[in-house]
């Protein structure tokens, strides 16, 4: 029982895929940023390189993997308790944060708190939904969703900084990642009768059959008028249209105005995920080992 680690992307797929694959919901995040090393090369998310792993339990199958995408946190999976132990204890024990299901970044975390006395701070904890069935909004707000195009680039650069800031994350591959999205439609918005934008919302390519809902953000003189659901509806369905079997998405726990908007819309709870932010004593990142790549806004 062991981790291999690896900078290569076709190793990683090869060895590790068919875990991933075999529940696309849960691993949407990974599964849609080795998505969009393939399409824009190792340097997306930054100049250093992708780094992978998978863990092999007694009987030889992968039962857990991590990605990381430097300068972004190590993005971990579920797993066994042992997987995530030997994590934090090995070189990619030495980052800054981690991110992932809920359970696996609670065992990382405090193995690396006993081994290095350092301190783990609570990030952010958030929920995966699914769509079981696109429910339609009792009443629509006036005007209609349009896709982005090359021409609101500065609007979606300036709404994604925006929504970065408001939730306290990196938008992960930068204007790279916003330039991506709107090659291939990936960002709609819900524009006013007098076609002013009012709210907007992305979803990644399916991968694995799985797409992610993902960049919703209404700016705070627009909200609480149903933009927000209306635009996540435009995109749900846009997302079915290209081919999803599943869509995802990822909510803070802290915002129960959010969490119950979409279970309106026919969103089920999948899993919880958690953050954790360390804080100690004597590691850097700086040696590219770990994983990460994990988000809420992009990919």
């Amino acid at each position: 029982m062991e981790w291999t680690i690896t900078d290569s992307l076709d190793r990683f797929e090869a060895e590790a895929g068919g875990f991933l694959g075999a529940d696309p919901a849960r691993n949407t995040v990974l599964l849609s940023v080795c998505a969009a090393l393939r399409r824009r090369g190792p340097g997306a998310y930054g100049p250093l390189p992708p780094v992978f792993g998978w863990w092999r339990g007694s009987g030889g199958a992968v039962e857990a993997a991590f990605l990381r995408t430097p300068p972004h946190p190590l993005l971990l999976t579920g797993g066994t308790p042992e997987s995530a132990r030997a994590l934090a204890a090995g070189p990619a024990g030495a980052q800054e944060a981690v991110r992932g299901e809920r359970q696996a970044v609670l065992a990382f975390a405090e193995a690396w708190r006993q081994r290095t006395g350092g301190q783990v701070v609570a990030g952010r904890d958030t929920r995966l939904y699914r769509l079981a069935e696109l429910i339609p909004r009792p009443m629509t707000p006036p005007g209609a969703a349009r896709t982005a195009g090359p021409a609101d680039r500065a609007l979606v650069l300036r709404w994604e900084a925006e929504f970065a800031r408001d939730v306290g994350a990196q938008t992960p591959g930068g204007q790279g990642a916003v330039d991506d999205a709107l090659s291939r439609g990936g960002r709609v918005l819900w524009e006013l009768p007098g076609g002013e934008p009012v709210s907007m919302a992305g979803w990644t390519p399916p991968a694995d059959g799985t797409s992610r809902v993902v960049a919703v953000y209404t700016p705070s003189g627009r909200r609480g008028r149903g933009y927000a659901g209306a635009v996540v509806g435009a995109v749900s369905r846009a997302a079915l249209a290209a081919g999803a079997g599943e869509v995802v998405l990822f909510t803070d726990l802290a915002n129960p105005v959010s969490n119950g908007l979409y279970r309106k819309l026919g969103y089920v709870p999948v899993g919880d995920f958690a953050e954790r932010i360390l804080r100690g004593a004597g590691f850097s990142t700086g040696d590219g080992a770990g994983a990460g790549g994990g988000e809420i806004s992009a990919a």
